[in-house]
């Protein structure tokens, strides 16, 4: 057995912090060709995970936050953000199901988070083809920085309108 514990997540995190992506993942499948890939994804804020879809193999893909909150994002095909919704425990939001196709991002909103991601293996690192044609690609620092300052106003814009 294999435990989720405070220890595995410190660990995990510490690990995260140091990383230049500022995210760390902790597999519990023994195989990137297992049929199911179960993982712990410890992010930090400012971690960029680019606009990006499963359909190359169709994948349905499932998030649980254990620790720390994130927004999860939604989009068009023209790069319209359709959805958002933040995710933290500690309000009674847990986790999200994206079906496959759908293009989805996450934005990092607190140091420490931890989520637990099921999705059919085998795994299969994201293609150009899974990534939406106007995400930034990895290395255009400038463009992750416009990106990841959208979506934070997009979702401070939520807030403000919700509280009206």
């Amino acid at each position: 057995m294999k435990l989720i514990d405070a220890e595995l997540l410190n660990r995990t995190s510490a690990q995260a912090r140091t990383d230049d992506r500022l995210r760390k993942n902790y597999n519990f499948h023994e195989r990137p060709d297992d049929p199911v890939n179960r993982l712990l994804n410890a992010l930090e804020p400012g971690s960029y995970l680019p606009a990006h879809r499963h359909l190359n193999p169709a994948k349905d893909e499932a998030i649980v936050v254990l620790r720390g909150s994130v927004a999860s994002f939604i989009f068009d095909d023209r790069g319209e953000i359709a959805e958002c919704a933040v995710i933290d425990p500690q309000q009674g939001v847990y986790g999200f199901d994206i079906p496959a196709g759908e293009w989805h991002s996450l934005l990092v909103l607190e140091s420490g988070t931890v989520v637990y991601e099921v999705k059919p293996g085998p795994y299969v690192p994201l293609q150009e083809s899974d990534l939406a044609p106007w995400t930034p690609r990895t290395g255009d620092a400038e463009g992750i920085g416009r990106y990841l300052k959208r979506l934070q106003d997009e979702l401070s814009n939520r807030n403000k309108q919700s509280k009206i």
